[in-house]
């Protein structure tokens, strides 16, 4: 019997020590673009503020993360969509009104990145990095006085063309390449900007997203649908790499920090956008996934160790023809769906 009751004892004193072990941190869940931070200020924010611990995820595409948080359970307290998604978001009630009391480096956001019009007032959003959707092309095989967007289009880098695995970007470069808007509605430019992507195809070397910019920097390829900061990242490691926006126009996007209606930890979001928007973090993050950054202290700097107007924000002297991506209605967007999937249906 002592056996049994010093037995006993011994559980009970190991659970009380051993209940003293968890981890009882706040779990903040974050939703971000596949390389687009650096992940060591997910540590050092861990180290400033120890009693949250961060659980960071990635995705592909806006639509990919759409689809996640409105068709499953999975619940996060941070996103970073882009523009049209954002819009489309606050329109279906999707994302919560962020205090700025608690983020008091949002004053240090560069006005012109403020009042956009996805979110006009500044009530769901905070900016957090923006660029363009270009042609990334090898020097040493593309030599066209200026870029169009036949260098990804026509036939004379047939085999040597990689082209963006999205719906958007795809179908947006191929509008405009026709002319069109890239947020076109007419049913019949949309089905020419289809049917211009698949007969495309056949001179395709291959659809991709995140592995395009180490194809073109292992020189795979003569040319790529890419955006800015992929680009910039890939010529820092292949000098025979250059980039431009077409001069028909391309996309100029926002991307942004938004936080969920259903968020179970507003304050802690908060708290993280706001040591994001700190300067040397600001800085030190741009630097690491080389877009450019919208914080205006952290862009100064930025922009003094870098001479390439390809990545320098063009301001008021913006050309008309580049534009946002909006948010498209349900007809739309079910034009747009199945064109997409016609295009990634259809074979040889």
């Amino acid at each position: 019997m002592k056996k049994i009751v010093l037995f006993i004892a011994f559980i009970v004193i190991l659970s009380v020590i051993f209940s003293g072990c968890g981890d009882d941190r706040t779990t903040l869940n974050i939703y971000n673009w596949e390389d687009y931070i650096d992940e060591s200020i997910l540590d050092e924010f861990e180290q400033e503020y120890p009693h949250i611990k961060i659980n960071y995820e990635r995705f592909i595409t806006n639509e990919d993360m759409y689809n996640k948080i409105t068709k499953s359970n999975s619940k996060y307290d941070l996103l970073f969509p882009s523009d049209y998604m954002i819009e489309k978001m606050i329109q279906e009630g999707l994302l919560a009104k962020i205090d700025f009391n608690n983020i008091p480096n949002y004053q240090l956001i560069d006005e012109k990145f403020k009042n956009l019009d996805f979110d006009p007032n500044n009530e769901y959003s905070v900016p957090y990095m923006w660029g363009t959707l270009g042609i990334l092309y090898n020097k040493k095989i593309v030599d066209e006085k200026e870029i169009t967007w036949d260098v990804l289009f026509g036939d004379k880098y047939k085999g040597q063309i990689l082209m963006m695995d999205s719906v958007r970007d795809a179908l947006g470069a191929s509008l405009k390449s026709l002319g069109y808007s890239l947020n076109s509605t007419n049913a019949k430019e949309i089905n020419e900007a289809k049917e211009k992507l698949i007969a495309h195809k056949k001179i395709v070397l291959a659809y991709g997203f995140d592995d395009i910019k180490d194809k073109m920097v292992a020189e795979e390829a003569a040319v790529a649908l890419v955006y800015a900061g992929d680009a910039l990242n890939a010529m820092n490691q292949n000098p025979n790499l250059a980039y431009a926006v077409p001069k028909e126009g391309s996309n100029l996007f926002f991307d942004s920090m938004v936080i969920p209606a259903n968020s179970q930890h507003k304050t802690e979001a908060e708290l993280f956008i706001n040591f994001l928007c700190r300067t040397d973090i600001a800085k030190r993050n741009a630097d690491f996934i080389e877009y450019y950054s919208v914080q205006s202290e952290a862009m100064k700097q930025i922009e003094a160790e870098n001479q390439n107007p390809a990545f320098m924000y063009p301001g008021e002297n913006k050309p008309d023809n580049w534009e946002i991506f909006k948010s498209l209605d349900e007809n739309a967007l079910g034009l747009y769906n199945k064109a997409w999937t016609e295009v990634t249906t259809t074979t040889d």
